[in-house]
Parts: C-alpha cells; sequence; structure tokens
C-alpha cells in the first residue's frame, strides 16, 4: 500500500484482509473435520443421499416431465419453457415483466432472454408500458394465441399420460404438496 492511498482505500483494503483472514481461520478449521468427513463417506453414504435426497428426486421428475412436453411440443416448434411463458400471456391484458417472471418463478434476465426467440418469431410483443416509461409489457401476438390453440391439445395429451403414471398419488395433492416448495 503506497501513501498515496486516501483513508478510504486503507480502510477498504483493512476490511478485505480481515475478512481474507477470517476465510482462512474458517477454512484451516473445517479442514481437520472436512478430512473427517472424508474418511467418513462410504459407498452406503452415497446411496442414501441418492435414495432420499429430495432435490435430486425433483431435478430428476421434472427432467423427466420436461423431455415429455418437449417432445409433445417439438412439431409445433416449441419446448415446455415456450409453451408456459405463452400461456402466462394469455391474459386480458398485457403483463408486466414482474407478474410473469414471478408466475414462472424465473428471474427478470432469464425471462427477458427467453422472451427473444418468441419474439422475433412474432409470438409476442414487447412494448413500453404506458404508467410507467421504464416497464414493459407483454402481449400475445394474433400469431402466438393461434399457436397456444395448436398446442393446447398436445398439452392436454402429455398432460394425461402423466397423470396416468401417477397411480397411488393424488395429482391435486401433489401439486398442492409441490406449491408449498416455493
Amino acid at each position: 500500500m503506497t501513501s498515496s492511498n486516501s483513508p478510504w482505500q486503507r480502510t477498504q483494503s483493512v476490511k478485505v484482509a480481515a475478512r481474507a483472514g477470517l476465510t482462512d481461520r474458517l477454512i484451516s478449521t473445517k479442514l481437520a473435520a472436512v478430512s473427517t468427513a472424508f474418511a467418513e463417506l462410504s459407498f452406503e453414504v452415497t446411496h442414501r443421499v441418492r435414495n432420499t435426497c429430495l432435490c435430486l428426486h425433483l431435478q430428476q421428475a421434472a427432467r423427466a416431465v420436461a423431455r415429455r412436453f418437449d417432445a409433445g411440443l417439438r412439431p409445433l416448434g416449441l419446448t415446455n419453457g415456450q409453451f408456459s411463458l405463452l400461456m402466462s400471456l394469455n391474459r386480458p391484458n398485457p403483463a408486466s415483466i414482474g407478474d410473469v417472471s414471478a408466475l414462472l418463478a424465473m428471474d427478470r434476465t432469464t425471462l427477458t432472454a427467453n422472451l427473444k426467440p418468441l419474439e422475433r418469431r412474432g409470438l409476442v410483443t414487447v412494448s413500453i408500458d404506458d404508467a410507467d416509461r421504464r416497464s414493459r409489457r407483454l402481449a400475445l401476438t394474433p400469431a402466438g394465441r393461434a399457436l397456444l390453440v395448436a398446442a393446447l391439445p398436445v398439452w392436454e395429451d402429455q398432460h394425461a399420460a402423466i397423470e396416468a403414471l401417477l397411480t397411488d398419488v393424488d395429482p391435486n395433492r401433489l401439486r398442492s404438496d409441490l406449491r408449498a416448495l416455493y
């Protein structure tokens, strides 16, 4: 550190160094625990995690369901995510980006990226909000609505097929239980 550093810069450097020191102490303290855990990490632990991990099982189920819907929607040039996005815009008034991102549990940046191909295809419009010029409103175009009309029977067929696989589960209860997670 040179003498030309301002007091604020010196204070910031001390704070960064203090955080780094704390991190080093935490890491060195945890290393002993990690090496003990490593020695105790048996293949049985791997099986237990594999068989009980809710995150893993939800990811596997989500991927399997997504693949089924993607396969059904592929002839229409849609993915399951695009179908959900288009369906979220099927409303009387243009939606805000915030409303749609909340509905789809998707951050705004990802939503914006997912809108671009749909906008290029002429399926959605993104316009400036009249009430707040910083905000954008999203709407289906007639072509987007027509594609949704064509896609709905595919969605219904895939949905019925998936529900039929859930022989010991009430699908409404499953949906309710899953909503508790988000």
